[in-house]
């Protein structure tokens, strides 16, 4: 009986010391912290399937998958105005935005009858570029040359559509001067090729690969957007800025100037903050692996992360970054 009692004691014992760490405090289980959270779904909104939202998001969803064992997957949509509607709904939990499909939604306005109430932002992402594009030899050189044309604008209330309108309409051109068409990168680099639209808008990281796809077999010409027409525009849509399309991008022999958008990555304001913090501390620290799916996320940076936010920074997001300064 005495070697029993010894025995169950000494187990007793042994489990007790596993479950402190060597101040004697009772372990919280760091293991826990780390691949847990307390949702089991991770919902991705993207844009189109060719998209860069969508391949970065991809990538990012397969590592929340295997960090975290949640279901964690992407949703392809009609981008940003679709992505802000579903997080309202509580339907995804994560999206990728355009920073002014955001500022319209914290804001109520435009395409939305009242002001987001669910949603909060994670992080600046890298400059989404407005990429017009035409059939090489079209003679589309600007956006006045697009005036009486078949253009693409994007799908119909997508960042990429709610960018077309402002920046046409900064330019003195409203819908009723061209024949508009609501398509997606694919449709609107399909009608290209085979000719049924003349030109369209292709918003997104740099390179698209649609655009790239139209550059490498019937040709692109690229339209320029003057820097003093940007600044002109940004004086009462702030988020726009002037940005460079590098020479050979898509067979283009000198770099054009066009305008750009930074995009955002926002979260549902209902998550929890530890939740939050854990996406966004996996977000970063897994930031290698999504530039290496897709080029346009090597310039998303912690520094610039943080800069020019639309919507409130979630508590979760901000406790990640305040650990970062120290």
């Amino acid at each position: 009986m005495k070697k029993k009692l010894t025995l169950v004691s000494g187990i007793a014992l042994a489990l007790m010391l596993a479950a402190c760490n060597s101040d004697g405090k009772t372990e919280t289980s760091k293991e826990t912290d780390a691949t847990g959270l307390d949702t089991n779904i991770v919902t991705i909104a993207t844009g189109g399937a060719s998209g860069p939202y969508n391949i970065i998001a991809t990538t990012l969803a397969d590592k929340y998958t295997s960090l975290y064992d949640v279901n964690s997957r992407t949703q392809t949509t009609g981008a940003s105005v679709e992505n802000i509607n579903l997080m309202e709904q509580g339907k995804v939990e994560m999206a990728f935005v355009m920073s002014d499909a955001l500022s319209q939604a914290i804001n109520g306005e435009v395409s939305f009858s009242a002001p987001a109430k669910n949603v909060s932002q994670i992080a600046t992402l890298y400059p989404n570029v407005v990429q017009i594009i035409a059939k090489k030899g079209s003679g589309i050189e600007t956006i006045e040359d697009l005036k009486g044309k078949r253009v693409a604008v994007g799908d119909q209330n997508s960042g990429v559509e709610i960018n077309a309108r402002n920046l046409l309409n900064g330019h003195g051109i409203t819908y009723d001067d061209l024949k508009v068409d609501y398509l997606g990168y694919a449709e609107a680099s399909d009608g290209l090729s085979a000719g049924t639209i003349d030109a369209a808008f292709l918003t997104s990281g740099l390179p698209n690969a649609s655009v790239l796809e139209l550059s490498e077999t019937v040709g692109v010409d690229l339209v320029t957007i003057t820097p003093e027409n940007v600044e002109e525009i940004a004086k009462d849509h702030p988020y726009f800025i002037s940005y460079e399309i590098p020479a050979g991008t898509y067979g283009n022999e000198e770099a054009l100037m066009t305008a750009a958008v930074p995009n955002a990555l926002i979260v549902r304001t209902d998550m929890s903050d530890d939740d939050v913090y854990n996406l966004t501390k996996a977000f970063f620290e897994n930031l290698p692996t999504l530039q290496n799916s897709h080029q346009a996320a090597k310039e998303i940076t912690l520094e610039l992360a943080q800069e020019s936010l639309i919507a409130p920074l979630h508590p979760g997001a901000k406790r990640y970054y305040d650990e970062q300064k120290k």
